[in-house]
C-alpha cells in the first residue's frame, strides 16, 4: 500500500476550525492558515495538461505562494541552499545569532521595516567591527544572514542567523586570515556590541519619527518616554 504523506494543510482542514475557536490568532496567523488549506486545491483554480501522445489530461490547482507554506517554499528553500553550498570555501564554517530584547520584539511587530532592518544592518556591522579589531581576528569578513521572526515556540521572535566562514582577507587584500581551530569571534564582545550600537541606532530612528507605537506603547511616541524606556536596557 502506497504510504500517504500527513501535510500541514491535511491538519488544518481538519483541526483548524476548532484551533480558530480556542485560540487568540491574529488576522496574519488566519490569513497564512487559509493560505496552506487552499494551497494546490480547487479553491485557487488551476489548469489543464494534457499529454500529445496518449492524450491523458491532468488537472494541475494552483499554488498558494505563501512564504509560509510548507509545500510552495520547499522547492524554493532547496534551490537557495544548493545556491549557497556552490558559495561555499573549503574552510570552516561558523553559526552565529542575533537576538532582540523581548520588550523591542513586542514593538518590533508593529515597525517591522525599521527594527527588521536595524537588525540586519547592526548584526553585519557587529562582525565585520569585531573581526576587523587585531585584538581578535584581524580581518574583513563576509556572512550570510537569514532573518526568522518566529521562535520554536511559534512566538513573535525576531532573530538573525549568520553563517560565517572562519576567517577572512588581510587588510591589504593579500592573504587569508584564518580564525583559531573551532575558535571564531568572542561571544560576549560581540553580544555588548550588538547591544548598544542596537539600541543606539533603534533611538535614532524613533528621534527621526520612524517609528510608530500603539496600545500600551502608545506613550511611547513621545521622544523622551521612548529614551526612558530604553535606559534600562542599555544597562543590563
Amino acid at each position: 500500500m502506497a504510504h500517504c504523506a500527513l501535510e500541514v494543510a491535511d491538519v488544518f482542514r481538519s483541526l483548524g476550525s476548532a484551533w480558530h475557536r480556542s485560540a487568540n490568532l491574529s488576522l496574519g496567523q488566519l490569513k497564512v492558515m487559509s493560505a496552506i488549506e487552499q494551497c494546490r486545491s480547487a479553491a485557487l483554480g488551476g489548469h489543464v495538461l494534457r499529454c500529445e501522445g496518449c492524450a491523458a489530461i491532468e488537472v494541475a490547482y494552483n499554488s498558494c505562494r505563501n512564504r509560509h507554506c510548507p509545500r510552495c517554499q520547499a522547492s524554493a528553500a532547496r534551490r537557495w541552499l544548493e545556491a549557497r553550498e556552490a558559495d561555499l570555501l573549503p574552510v570552516e564554517y561558523y553559526h552565529v545569532v542575533f537576538t532582540l530584547p523581548a520588550a523591542i520584539s513586542a514593538i518590533a511587530y508593529y515597525n517591522k521595516a525599521a527594527i527588521y532592518g536595524l537588525l540586519f544592518d547592526i548584526a553585519a556591522e557587529t562582525l565585520r567591527t569585531i573581526a576587523a579589531d587585531p585584538k581578535h581576528l584581524g580581518a574583513q569578513i563576509g556572512a550570510t544572514l537569514v532573518l526568522h521572526t518566529w521562535g520554536s515556540a511559534l512566538t513573535h521572535h525576531p532573530h538573525v542567523h549568520g553563517i560565517v566562514p572562519g576567517g577572512g582577507l588581510s587588510p591589504d587584500r593579500s592573504r587569508w586570515v584564518a580564525c583559531r581551530p573551532g575558535f571564531f569571534l568572542p561571544v560576549r564582545v560581540l553580544s555588548r556590541l550588538f547591544r548598544r550600537r542596537f539600541l543606539e541606532e533603534l533611538e535614532v530612528t524613533c528621534r527621526r519619527g520612524q517609528l510608530r507605537f500603539f496600545g500600551e506603547y502608545a506613550g511611547l511616541n513621545d521622544v523622551a518616554a521612548f529614551a526612558r524606556w530604553l535606559a534600562p536596557m542599555r544597562a543590563s
